[in-house]
């Protein structure tokens, strides 16, 4: 039961991060128009596909997750 109070402390420190960084940092980040992205665009329709972001976000959240299980001691 001690580790849960653990892993509430350290979500809660990624997510005010996460938000800090998204609040400040939003316009520079640029996320959602990675070089990787698959944009077709024609007259009257548009596709969009974030497959660059999709990847990064991917891992950042993988290693969060695997930090919190780590701090955790599991």
């Amino acid at each position: 039961m001690d580790t849960l109070p653990k892993v509430m402390i350290g979500a809660g420190i990624v997510l005010i991060l996460a938000g800090l960084l998204w609040h400040f940092g939003g316009r520079s980040l640029s996320l959602g128009r990675l070089p990787g992205d698959i944009v077709v665009e024609r007259e009257n329709f548009r596709f969009y596909f974030p497959l660059a972001t999709s990847i990064v976000l991917s891992l950042v959240l993988s290693f969060v997750f695997w930090l919190m299980q780590k701090l955790s001691g599991r």
